[in-house]
């Protein structure tokens, strides 16, 4: 395996990957409507850690494939992701004032403007897959976008906040929980491994085998936050702590108390380390990933 300081640096050559094209691709903040192209941009490099474009490139490399054809994929899974947040965190989904130790997107301008920014990235993700690209066959990116769009829409993420403001003030079982962030975080953190794969051209056993990892790490993922969420400090996590518990919504220490959500990410770990046992060297950087997932500090 890999070291833990060659991890590292494959994780920053993908963040500054993924920021440069993002940069050519996000419309320049000179050019009208020039609020809203400013506050897409202020959104968008707002300092986020882009796990799920590191995982679009740690997948298609697992699947032996070149860095550039997942360059597409990077990009579209983090304008979803961040749009996401954007949307998330307005007075009537979440209510968080702090997004990555900075001001929320609404805060920093108002809350029209953050609909419309969420809006406007999300239709840059699919213009951006949609577009021609001599390395990726056109069927290829076919799949991609309806893969990205199931993750996004009412069967993945968007359901899953769905799901969520539902469960505020009820108690929900170990399954209704984890169907919850299957759909809310899962469901793009999946997209983004089978993206990479597809990208790289994978089979159908690697994509069986890669889609077992990411529903571990998807899960695992969630657990840690809701762990970081008591344990951690609002400086560290960039975002308000204790909001969930404020908020009364269920967490995995609330169900499982903070042992039992600790031993839940570590059987997690385990679930996403077994279905890369027929990956080479060259899934090392998802195993440390998925190792980075449940032992972050934010």
């Amino acid at each position: 395996m890999q070291t833990e300081a060659s991890f590292t640096d494959f994780s920053k050559n993908c963040v500054s990957r993924v920021e440069q094209i993002l940069e050519t691709q996000l419309p320049p903040p000179d050019i009208e409507p020039s609020r809203l192209h400013r506050a897409m941009r202020y959104a968008t490099f707002n300092g986020g850690k882009r796990i799920r474009p590191i995982l679009v490139y740690a997948s298609g490399l697992a699947c032996k494939g070149q860095i550039q054809q997942m360059d597409l994929a990077a990009c579209a899974v983090e304008l979803i992701h961040t749009y996401s947040l954007v949307h998330d965190d307005l007075p009537a989904m979440d209510d968080d004032d702090l997004r990555r130790g900075k001001p929320t997107c609404h805060r920093a301008y108002d809350e029209a403007t953050a609909i419309l920014v969420g809006d406007a990235l999300q239709s840059l993700a699919f213009r951006l897959l949609s577009r021609k690209e001599e390395a990726i066959p056109a069927t290829t990116r076919l799949q991609m976008i309806e893969l990205l769009a199931t993750a996004s829409g009412s069967r993945g993420m968007a359901g899953g906040q769905a799901m969520d403001i539902d469960a505020v003030n009820r108690e929900l079982a170990l399954p209704e929980l984890e169907a919850m962030h299957i759909h809310k975080t899962g469901a793009l953190i999946r997209a983004s491994v089978q993206m990479g794969a597809l990208a790289a051209g994978s089979d159908e056993k690697q994509q069986r085998h890669l889609g077992h990892y990411a529903k571990a790490i998807g899960l695992a993922f969630q657990v840690q936050d809701d762990i970081l969420d008591i344990i951690s400090d609002t400086d560290t996590l960039g975002k308000t702590q204790g909001k969930d518990a404020a908020a009364n919504k269920p967490t995995y220490p609330g169900l499982l108390g903070l042992d039992g959500a600790r031993q839940k990410a570590r059987e997690l770990l385990d679930e996403a380390l077994d279905a890369l046992t027929d990956f080479g060297s060259e899934a090392d950087q998802l195993r440390h990933l998925a190792h980075y997932v449940v032992q972050r500090s934010h």
